[in-house]
């Protein structure tokens, strides 16, 4: 038979996955060179091309330029060059300077960072664009940006000068603790290949002082037309246009005569495991990495994509395993968990990572080690198989019944994947197909066997990660030794399953009825006042065909709470999660689970009590039980459990304490809330205090009473079949003769915060292992109650100004930051109709600790240029097209409905007609974007911000703390530079040199501030 996809039949459209027909299939078939789905080819110049119409998002492009040129192709000199011409990609062109791109694309309202980005690894280089279609020319002009960087890019002295600073940004970023570890796995894999000493970051030598001329050898060299393909795929008219567009803007492209091969570089393998104790005093927590590595297989054949299949559920029923151990008596680790993944071209890995208590890695590491060899002597059962089975063929049915519905940027994706790896693209239709033929046959014996593929004497790699060394080398090599002996006795027993119950619901409670009902035609909704007070309000969309999302929520959180019940209550949700939310152990729920798609968590918030939830809609009663569940269960907590929550909650906060970014995170809240108890970070001495029985009980009072419940409902939802769940299993809750919690939004307390009169700038200086420094400026925000709803939308719209103004300045005119974030919180005001609202806007960016205050200040000056002469007409122009695109693409998302549906019940307008409450968030919106000029955005800084803005705020810099000698030199040079000060003054420096100088001896581990 051919074994490329036809055109599926509207019967097994209608009928969905469950009607597909099993395939007669010949292993040894290939699965066809052509990927399913697109026209492609290949202009004169060498040049791939790609294209698809794809209607989802609607009027938006997905585009993608790939390179098969990254960092392992340098020489050791140039080190890092690959990213830097990614870099330099956006900052100029032949045709483009100064940014101008950028500036281009978000003018049409594809965000820097989110719509415009690149990436470069150790092969490739991808840049990518998501750009709006709906205009004359706008495909054609990110066309041309595209061109542009295939063979324009500019690399002149001025150019790569102006770029060092955010690259060499970008790079002490991942000299954190999480890019130490991970350069250092890196290495220990690669060792005996190129790949080792090519980290796509590069060095910073090559950074400071690589010369332009290097660089423009190397784009030269390596940016070969041959070498690339352009992915187009977008809502469309058609394809041939497109691929006319492109051979436009590329055909006339050309690069030198004769491309340079692309050599292989192999990884060793390597018979004896290798070993490493990598101490790391910022980490997390301690961690155990077991790493196997293997050439990648080729995926051809019918036969091939099985084997993928066969692996996937090896990782799929071992993942399973590991979880259980995770939950059991005195575990050895907290979390535990194994995948597959290519590192690069020639090579991946079966890597299987846990975290663990402090001293707890070797016994972390046997019972890793001794579950492989379990598997290896005893296999998996056929019920785990069958489970993973199920949760496969449950994947692989979403993915059909969304077919159509598929983000262009997850086809363009494929597509590079395609041109990169060689991996076909045959279509989910035929995929589907493939998979429900091929599943059912897989034996749980031939699964078994791929346990042999993470043996350690398979080019394996043994890591350690602590933050104080424990172990030992040789500590590692006698437990492999150890479990090798014990599985060459076979002395290791087979897996013990638990029993699992059938039914999430054992007796169906009577359902509830409709009191009253209310239909919101301008929004498309309805409105369910059950029997038990609780109001249900869906929505059906069509947005995609296997989605249902809903969250419910109910006034009354921890701010009611006494500050000495704080701790406690706010560990519920983490203790009853642990035990069992809905009557069942998480193990044991999870088994219960496989084959369907419903899940639901809880909150407990400072005014608010949530739940929420993702399904299916044939998965949709499983939800709702879940829910049933969660009110109708009391969680007790049982010694182990809580022993297992409290010694992982220990072990999070020691990590805290180790990590410098939360001593500065830590300060900023101390400062900015005037150190409510609510902000206050957990520490030891606080864990010792919770009470178990005190949380749990509190958290079982938080679910109990549904008639003070909102809950919304939007997706793929069938009203016939929804409804009656809905009554039975929503409205079945049963509501307790006295109220729960039961609290008016308008009586609730608020919590203690305020923002500090004073301007304050200080310095919090923490230990490091590399130089780290990071920067949040913050502004006191109070919105006035006549016209909040505008206010909020001001907000939102000044707080995306700002973060453009301030990447424009400290990154794109003074190359000093590599990136710049704007937040606002607004979140500490309790939820009252009446009264203003406090917060605060706060600007972050991370920055070379020596010119950390300048960049502060240079921030400063551009905020008081914005409020003395406002923005210009671009600024505006361009926030208000960034909004614009970012509101048209959630109005396709149900995330995007859910939200906005929550925030009309919950805004301060709301008093019973959810219609009315809906219509005035929107207008509100469309009032605000239809004032917004360089005048009323001025206007809004002025009256939001303090104005001028220098005269209320407070910096917090997160700076490396100073050595002894970097102490006594920074005091001398004082003494040097006020020689001629008062004797006072003098004898305070010399007194002061002597104290650092004695505490600098006791206090090297502990995290101080300094003002400044």
């Amino acid at each position: 038979m051919d074994l490329l996809p036809a055109e599926t039949s509207q019967i097994a459209k209608r009928h969905g996955f469950r009607s597909l027909k099993l395939l007669n299939v010949d292993m040894d078939k290939e699965l066809g060179e052509k990927p399913f789905g697109v026209d492609c080819g290949r202009l004169e110049n060498g040049l791939f091309y790609y294209v698809r119409s794809n209607s989802k998002p609607r009027m938006r492009a997905a585009l993608a330029l790939a390179v098969k040129a990254g960092s392992v192709l340098e020489e050791e000199d140039e080190r890092g060059i690959a990213h830097i011409v990614e870099h330099l990609a956006f900052s100029a062109t032949t045709k483009y300077t100064n940014h101008d791109i950028i500036k281009f694309l978000e003018s049409i309202g594809a965000e820097f960072g989110a719509c415009q980005n690149a990436v470069t690894s150790a092969d490739e280089t991808v840049y990518e664009l998501f750009v709006p279609v709906d205009k004359p020319d706008l495909l054609s002009q990110a066309m041309s940006v595209l061109a542009e960087f295939s063979t324009e890019i500019r690399v002149s002295a001025g150019d790569l000068e102006k770029e060092r600073g955010a690259v060499m940004e970008e790079y002490r970023g991942s000299r954190n603790a999480n890019g130490r570890m991970q350069d250092a796995h890196w290495g220990l894999m690669m060792a005996g290949s190129k790949y080792a000493e090519r980290l796509p970051i590069g060095t910073e030598k090559v950074i400071r002082t690589v010369s332009a001329e290097t660089v423009k050898q190397f784009y030269r060299k390596w940016y070969h037309l041959h070498n690339m393909a352009v992915i187009a795929v977008g809502d469309f008219p058609d394809t041939q246009s497109v691929i006319e567009l492109i051979t436009t803007h590329f055909g006339q492209k050309h690069s030198a005569p004769d491309p340079p091969p692309i050599p292989p570089f192999l990884v060793p393998a390597h018979e004896e495991p290798r070993f490493s104790c990598f101490v790391e005093s910022e980490a997390a927590g301690s961690a155990v990495m077991i790493s196997c590595k293997m050439p990648v297989a080729e995926l051809k054949t019918v036969r091939d994509y099985r084997d993928l299949l066969v692996e996937s559920m090896f990782l799929q029923a071992l993942n399973q395993r590991l979880f259980k151990i995770s939950r059991r008596k005195d575990p050895p680790y907290f979390s535990c968990s194994a995948a597959a993944d290519i590192l690069v071209r020639s090579m991946k890995a079966y890597i299987m990572t846990s975290s663990c208590k402090e001293r707890g890695t070797i016994e972390a590491l046997e019972s890793m080690l001794t579950e492989l060899a379990r598997i290896r002597l005893h296999g998996f059962s056929e019920r785990e198989i069958s489970i993973v089975r199920a949760l496969l063929l449950s994947e692989i049915e979403s993915a059909y019944l969304e077919r159509d519905q598929m983000q262009s940027s997850n086809l363009r994706d494929e597509y590079l994947q395609h041109f990169l790896h060689n991996e076909p693209v045959v279509g989910i239709e035929f995929e589907a197909q493939l998979q429900k033929t091929l599943l059912p046959s897989i034996s749980a014996s031939e699964v078994s066997k791929y346990a042999e593929k993470f043996r350690t004497s398979c080019s394996c790699v043994i890591k350690m990660i602590e933050p104080h060394a424990t172990v030992a080398l040789d500590d590692l090599k006698k437990v492999v030794s150890k479990i090798t002996s014990f599985e060459e006795a076979r002395s290791i027993l087979a897996w013990d399953e638990e029993q699992i119950p059938e039914e999430i619901v054992s007796v169906k409670p009577d359902p509830g009825s409709i009191i009253q009902q209310f239909e919101y035609y301008n929004i498309g909704v309805t409105e369910l006042i059950l029997s038990n007070g609780m109001r249900v309000c869906y929505k059906h969309t069509d947005f995609l065909d296997d989605q249902v999302l809903f969250s419910g929520f109910s006034y009354g959180g921890l701010s009611e709470l006494p500050e000495s019940d704080y701790i406690s209550c706010s560990m519920g949700s983490t203790i009853a999660g642990e035990i069992g939310v809905f009557g069942y152990k998480p193990s044991v729920l999870m088994d219960m689970l496989a084959g369907k798609r419903a899940e639901v968590g809880t909150k407990l918030g400072a005014y608010m009590r949530t739940f929420s939830g993702d399904c299916s809609p044939t998965d949709l009663e499983t939800a709702l039980q879940l829910v049933y569940q969660l009110f109708t269960t009391n969680v007790e907590p049982g010694e182990e459990e809580v022993r297992i929550v409290m010694e992982m909650a220990r072990e999070a906060v020691r990590a805290q304490e180790r990590d410098p970014y939360t001593a500065f995170a830590n300060r900023v809240r101390e400062l900015n809330y005037g150190n409510s108890y609510f902000f206050r970070p957990i520490r030891i001495s606080d864990l010792q205090k919770v009470d178990p029985f005190k949380a749990c009980d509190y958290f079982n009072n938080c679910f109990k009473d549904p008639s003070t419940f909102t809950v919304v409902i939007v997706g793929k939802i069938d009203p016939t079949i929804a409804c009656p769940l809905i009554l039975q299993y929503l409205g079945g809750i049963p509501k307790p003769p006295n109220p729960i919690l039961k609290f008016s939004r308008d009586d609730l307390k608020g919590l203690p915060f305020k923002f500090p009169e004073a301007i304050i700038r200080e310095v919090v200086r923490s230990p490091m292992v590399e130089a780290q420094c990071s920067v949040q400026l913050s502004f006191p925000v109070e919105l006035k109650n006549g016209a909040m709803i505008e206010e909020i939308h001001f907000v939102g719209f000044l707080s995306k100004l700002l973060e453009t103004k301030m990447m424009q300045v400290l990154r794109f005119k003074h190359g000093q930051i590599y990136s710049a974030g704007v937040n606002v919180f607004l979140g500490g005001n309790k939820p009252s109709r009446t009264g203003d609202v406090r917060g605060d806007i706060s600007i972050n960016f991370s920055c070379d600790p020596y010119i950390s205050s300048t960049l502060v200040d240079l921030a400063l000056d551009e905020i008081s240029i914005l409020q003395e002469e406002g923005p210009s007409d671009q600024d505006v122009s361009t926030i208000l097209e960034i909004e614009q695109r970012a509101h048209e693409n959630g109005l396709q998302e149900n995330c995007y409905w859910l939200d906005r549906i929550l925030r009309s019940y919950q805004s301060r307008m709301y008093c019973g007609d959810l219609g009315s409450s809906f219509e005035i968030q929107d207008e509100g919106r469309l009032k605000v974007r239809q004032s917004l000029t360089p005048t009323t955005a001025q206007s809004a800084l002025q009256r939001i911000l303090p104005s001028p803005c220098k005269k209320k705020y407070t910096v917090v810099i997160l700076r490396p703390q100073r050595s002894r000698y970097q102490l006594i030199k920074s005091f001398f040079r004082s003494s040097r530079q006020g020689y001629s000060s008062n004797a006072k003054a003098m004898v305070g420096i010399a007194s002061l040199t002597i104290l650092a100088v004695a505490l600098w001896r006791y206090s090297r581990s502990a995290i101080k501030s300094e003002g400044k």
